[in-house]
């Protein structure tokens, strides 16, 4: 006797599932949160902070969000029926975000991520944006500073989410000054406390 066909929800939780199996990095404090609604008939939304206890200073580090989205009706663009949509952000010592080569080389941390963790994909598009501040009148104390982040998305060639989310993890470390976690391989903080 055939199977049956999967539902879309039955497609949807199995894609979760996989997403639910990925392994993040220990740096990161990830949560889900409430996906965005209108992108897609199915969405599922995870948002993850550099976690500044682990790196031994009391500042933001970075912050990210990755969104799956699954159109059963694969949608123009898309070239398939799910979307991986990821955003990470971290500040910059001034001297790197005038790097005139610092989009590019996020754009390739990114590549690199996914390649490193065996995502397969196709379709990738996205921004890397870098931002320079200086204060002025009632902000000139916070002087001058500088902050990059990338927006892509790209479409998974298999439902096994697991190693996208892993890339999106390692490239939101590597984008906070961490370095890049070979798979399998614990990594050691950068800091390390005294003995006492």
């Amino acid at each position: 006797m055939p199977l049956s066909p999967a539902s879309p929800q039955e497609v949807f939780d199995a894609l979760i599932a996989s997403v639910d199996r990925a392994v993040l990095r220990p740096e990161l404090d990830v949560r889900s949160i409430a996906a965005p609604s209108g992108l897609a008939p199915f969405s599922y939304a995870l948002t993850a902070d550099v976690n500044p206890a682990r790196h031994v200073d009391d500042f933001d580090l970075g912050t990210g969000r990755i969104l799956v989205l699954f159109d059963p009706e694969a949608p123009a663009g898309w070239n398939g029926t799910v979307r991986v949509v990821c955003f990470v952000q971290a500040p910059l010592e001034v001297d790197i975000g005038l790097d005139p080569f610092v989009a590019d080389v996020t754009w390739a941390w990114l590549v690199d991520a996914l390649e490193a963790r065996g995502a397969s994909y196709t379709a990738a598009s996205g921004t890397a944006t870098k931002v320079l501040s200086t204060g002025y009148g009632e902000l000139a104390a916070q002087g001058s500073g500088a902050q990059l982040e990338l927006r892509a998305s790209w479409t998974p060639l298999d439902d096994d989410l697991a190693a996208h989310v892993e890339g999106w993890s390692e490239l939101l470390c590597m984008i906070a000054g961490f370095p890049p976690a070979p798979e399998g391989v614990a990594v050691l903080p950068t800091r390390r406390l005294p003995r006492v």
